[in-house]
């Protein structure tokens, strides 16, 4: 074998022919920490923190400690969401051996060319594409099957990059190098950043994050004009004023709360063997309203075990035909559930010498070995005995509807090769295996059953196998089955996810498509695997769930692994994560009432040209009690509603009428106080406990149901907050107030409370209105939908 010379592999390597492998496509370190640091936000809190230091108002700096601690986390989830990733190594061979000059040679794989002719031996990993030159050798093909599969390769067989030579020895030529190899477009897809792909409260919080920041610049400048300009209240009090209006405007500690509520649940989560790759996934889990499973390890044991061998052919008894299967058993790899159940129960041989053994072809389903008295296979009935199936499909489909998985033994005038039977086959006898049911299998759908997430069963078995082994796991609508041999176009997988519930003989792409199909349907997607060909299909999910026993690279590829492969763990991660958002939508109202009251006060102060009458300080002061230490603690809490409409109309649903009634209180309060000539730094101060005292009935309303605990909190913050009212009021910038200042405040807070009730009642009845509304708009849109498709079809 000559190979190619050095010239030749140099010329090649000029022309960027050589295999250099890829990193992983996600970002580095200092792109991480640069998107973290340099954004638009931060940005316009460094120039409020540096009018601050200019004007000499440090005590109102309290706020960039939670931009650091944003900016923080913020850095830490994607640099750990990185690590995983970057552990995503599916090419581990740094060395192969290549013939260079007609000798035989080892050379890192990075150095390898096109056309390189290597040498591949017992424990190779095929470094990039190629195809078979001379020689014979059994390759497991993890990449494409997702199991242990060995598939005999001869000359001009393809070998795909990653795979490995479990046994013989053979010379290939390299069809496809670096990028363009199959291991290297893996490997780029897997680790492709998702960082534009974000759950629907994050997205949410993104969009009002925006329309935040296009108000706030025109709001502020105003606001310093006015203030300094025209009324004349000194550049001091201008700066403290406009920043206190803008930092009322801004959410900026709704993020460190739903992050801090997300690394708590982690942490939960682990003890439960459960192991959160992606923070967000949390949420988004607890919307998914598809589960895309596998039969085999999630609704059945990981293991087969054979039930019993039924004798077909006459020309052997049942020791005969026992042994003869026990010698086809036993010369295969027992790397997989199935050929371990079969070595276990076949324990006898004939004892006959080997000539040649062909392992499990993924693609035609079938391995055998070839004797001196004939050729033997064992397999699926429908490959192994192709047109002669029809002869017994209906007793194998009895056996199949019991939920057995059926194997043909025959014996077969072609030489098991790994590629299509072609000859004549005579069927000796039918194997059936069972899986076990898992114990908690039942509970844990009848769960998902309840909580209105649909579960799509995917598997390389019979349909009709799968199918009653999901009715008997109680999976609704099991009965729906398909060959998924019969969707050949996307339309017609389209049409099948919709349709079906359980899809037998899936090939690994369609996995995929699965996936893409519904996704395009509105459907939330989550996808449990446990392969590296389930890879694809686990980045394409919203949410992607692999078992530990599974392989390594598709575990650093999921969001959430399942550390002891115990399906069962699903329903507590579904629950944490619906304590997380629902909390998080009960407190992200409170932060809300302070935007919207902001927001309205700072648009007030400008038409009506006055003062902004908090500041930094004061802000800080309420926004601790009434917002940030209650929002943290209430995240906490156990909540396992069930997630019904979009985070941003049940947040606006409780902040709208809570932000109004603080407006219409404060703002009637600056404009007595301006008739009654108060002294505005006493109208300050009354605005900011009136302020805070409406936090804490908004807090009350938030914080349902009442309970002992909530009571206590709420007693704890009034406490909290009363002491730095009267013991810290230089840092917080509270000053005596007068009696006609006092006098104003209570009747402003005796008018509050009924105000609040009756614009509540009032936002709530519109939103039943609109509710109604949208209910009968989504109704004839339905309706719409159905006609299309009936004419269609």
């Amino acid at each position: 074998m000559l190979g190619l010379t050095a010239r030749e592999a140099e010329e090649r390597a000029a022309q960027g022919l050589s295999n250099e492998q890829v990193d992983s496509s996600t970002r580095t370190v200092e792109e991480i920490i640069k998107s973290n640091v340099f954004t638009y936000f931060n940005l316009i809190f460094t120039v409020l923190a540096v009018l601050l230091i200019v004007v000499g108002s440090f005590k109102d700096l309290t706020f960039m400690l939670v931009v650091f601690a944003n900016t923080a986390i913020g850095i830490a989830q994607e640099i750990k969401s990185k690590k995983t990733l970057d552990n995503l190594k599916l090419l581990k061979m740094p060395k192969a051996h290549v013939f260079r000059d007609g000798k035989e040679v080892e050379r890192p794989v990075e150095e390898l060319v096109l056309d390189d002719v290597i040498v591949l031996r017992a424990g190779s990993q095929i470094p990039a594409d190629a195809i078979v030159v001379d020689g014979s050798v059994q390759v497991n093909e993890a990449l494409i099957t997702g199991e242990s599969d060995e598939i005999t390769k001869t000359a001009d067989s393809q070998l795909l990059s990653g795979s490995f030579v479990v046994s013989g020895t053979c010379a290939a030529k390299l069809t496809a190098v670096g990028r363009n190899s199959y291991i290297s477009k893996l490997t780029i897809e897997a680790t492709k950043d998702k960082h534009g792909e974000q759950s629907e409260m994050i997205k949410s919080l993104d969009k009002l994050v925006k329309v935040v920041g296009i108000i706030i610049i025109p709001v502020g400048l105003i606001l310093l004009t006015q203030q300094y300009f025209i009324l004349e209240d000194g550049f001091r009090h201008s700066v403290t004023s406009m920043v206190a209006a803008i930092l009322g405007m801004i959410p900026e500690g709704l993020y460190m709360t739903a992050s801090i509520a997300m690394v708590v649940s982690a942490m939960r989560l682990a003890k439960q063997e459960v192991l959160v790759q992606n923070m967000r996934c949390i949420e988004t889990l607890a919307r998914v309203n598809v589960l895309c499973v596998d039969k085999t390890g999630t609704i059945t044991e990981n293991e087969m075990k054979v039930a019993q061998m039924q004798r077909i052919y006459d020309g052997l008894t049942d020791d005969e035909l026992s042994r003869l299967i026990g010698d086809l058993a036993f010369a295969q790899n027992p790397d997989n559930i199935t050929m371990a159940a079969m070595q276990a129960y076949f324990t006898e041989r004939s004892g006959r010498a080997t000539l040649s053994v062909c392992g499990f072809s993924s693609k035609y389903k079938y391995c055998g070995a070839s004797y001196e008295d004939g050729n033997f296979v064992l397999g699926a009935p429908e490959f192994v005995l192709r047109e002669a199936f029809s002869q017994y499909e209906e007793e194998i489909t009895k056996v199949s509807e019991q939920g057995y998985r059926v194997l043909a033994f025959a014996r077969t005038e072609d030489v098991p090769d790994g590629q299509p039977l072609s000859g004549k086959v005579r069927l000796l006898g039918l194997v059936y295996l069972t899986n076990p049911i898992r114990k908690s299998a039942k509970e844990t759908f009848r769960y998902f059953a309840e909580n209105g997430v649909g579960v799509k069963v995917i598997s390389g078995d019979n349909p009709v196998t799968v199918s009653n082994v999901a009715l008997e796991a109680g999976i609704e609508n099991a009965d729906r089955y398909i060959d998924a041999r019969q969707l050949v176009t996307e339309r017609a997988v389209y049409e099948a996810v919709e349709r079906y519930t359980v899809f037998g003989r899936v090939t690994p792409e369609q996995k995929r498509m699965f996936v893409k199909a519904l996704k395009k349907q509105g459907k939330i997607v989550g996808m449990t695997g446990d392969g590296v060909n389930d890879i694809l299909a686990l980045r394409d999910a919203d949410c992607s769930i692999a078992m530990a026993s599974g392989s390594e690279a598709a575990s650093n590829a999921a969001q959430l692994v399942l550390m002891d492969s115990d399906f069962s763990k699903m329903p507590s991660v579904v629950a944490e994560g619906r304590r997380v958002v629902n909390n998080i939508e009960k407190t992200a109202s409170l932060f809300l009432t302070k935007n919207i009251f902001s927001l309205l006060l700072a648009l007030f102060s400008i038409v009506n040209v006055l003062s902004y009458p908090l500041t930094p300080s004061q802000l800080t002061l309420i926004t601790m009690f009434t917002i940030g230490a209650p929002s943290f603690v209430l995240s906490l809490e156990p909540n396992h509603d069930k997630i019904t409409g979009t985070f941003f109309g049940k947040v606006f649903k409780m902040a709208t009428p809570a932000g109004l009634t603080t407006f219409v209180s404060v703002s009637s309060l600056v404009i007595f106080g301006k008739v009654f000539d108060v002294d505005p730094d006493c109208i300050s101060t009354a605005c900011t406990i009136l302020v805070g005292l409406v936090g804490f009935m908004i807090l009350g309303k938030v914080a349902k149901p009442t309970n002992s605990f909530h009571v206590g909190l709420i007693a704890v913050m009034l406490l909290g907050m009363a002491y730095c009212f009267f013991f810290q009021k230089s840092f917080f910038g509270i000053n005596q107030i007068s009696t006609q200042a006092m006098m104003l405040l209570v009747v402003f807070l005796i008018a509050t409370e009924g105000l609040f009730r009756y614009v509540y009642k009032f936002t709530s009845l519109c939103g039943r209105i609109l509710d109604r509304g949208g209910k009968s708009r989504k109704t004839k849109e339905k309706k719409h939908r159905k006609k299309i498709k009936i004419s269609w079809q």
